[in-house]
């Protein structure tokens, strides 16, 4: 705390004072600001994920005629669909055949959800700072993919600008930040919070790169999609070569519930639904 008489030494009081703050930072070469509640809120949920037992699948499916389906719906209408909301399509498809990815644990036992809610992680502008927030798809397996468009095109295009506002939990800013990792644990096993977020996540940061990427997250999930970059290359068809586009994928599985036998037969799938263009019909779409 600066004293009255300290501040006579500043010839424009505290406006002399935070000038000479921020001199000082120039000369010390560094600045130093205080951390965001957004920030710690990602960082506690970073810090208690880590530990899962998580097994990651790197993965590319071919989505040349999904693409192809969107590009001509906007030449056709001159609306752009979400690709996003397809990949979310078609996980709550595959996920609806099963099931037992549709769980969590809770103590000793195996918690089976009967709806398919997927997590979608939408990026915001919360007090300036990019933040991403989970918005939840509930019960995506009995939606169309327009409905599911829909609902993630309304959520980006939401002015409030408080963290929580997609899921009514506005409060969740006034936990103090020591224990914020002792919530996200509580959160793991709460069946309320699981119900509400599901169990199952999409995150489609990757997508804003250019080269071929695949991104290892963090998450609470039984399984978390991470759509990573579309690269194009020239693929030998038998016919002759022709351009494909791909795209990269990470699929996540927590360990403690899901071996890796059932998740393969899981991943051949989910890469072939992706493939088929399922749900971007002309009725869905118009």
């Amino acid at each position: 705390m600066v004293t009255k008489r300290e501040m006579k030494g500043f010839p424009h009081g505290k406006k002399g004072l935070a000038e000479q703050g921020h001199s000082g930072s120039l000369k010390r070469g560094y600045t130093s600001e205080r951390l965001s509640f957004n920030r710690k809120m990602v960082a506690a949920s970073a810090a208690v994920t880590s530990s899962k037992s998580t097994i990651h699948s790197l993965a590319e499916a071919d989505i040349t005629f999904p693409r192809r389906l969107l590009r001509e719906h906007y030449e056709r209408t001159g609306e752009k669909l979400s690709f996003t909301a397809y990949i979310v399509y078609c996980l709550a498809q595959v996920i609806k055949e099963h099931p037992h990815l549709n769980a969590f644990k809770r103590g000793n036992r195996l918690i089976t959800l009967e709806d398919v809610t997927v997590s979608v992680l939408v990026e915001r502008e919360i007090s300036g700072e990019k933040v991403p927030e989970p918005l939840a798809v509930k019960g995506a397996q009995k939606l169309t993919f327009r409905e599911i468009n829909d609902a993630i095109r309304s959520a980006r295009d939401r002015t409030d600008n408080t963290l929580g506002g997609f899921s009514g939990m506005k409060w969740i800013r006034f936990i103090p930040g020591f224990l914020l990792k002792t919530f996200v644990r509580l959160g793991e096993r709460n069946t309320g919070l699981a119900k509400r977020y599901g169990k199952v996540a999409v995150t489609a940061v990757g997508m804003f790169s250019r080269e071929p990427v695949w991104f290892i997250p963090h998450g609470s999930g039984t399984v978390l999609i991470t759509v990573g970059s579309i690269e194009k290359r020239m693929v030998y068809t038998g016919a002759g070569h022709e351009e494909r586009e791909f795209l990269c994928l990470t699929c996540s599985f927590d360990h403690d519930i899901v071996d890796g036998a059932p998740a393969a037969r899981f991943m051949n799938q989910f890469l072939e639904t992706i493939k088929s263009g399922i749900g971007i019909g002309s009725r869905q779409t118009k």
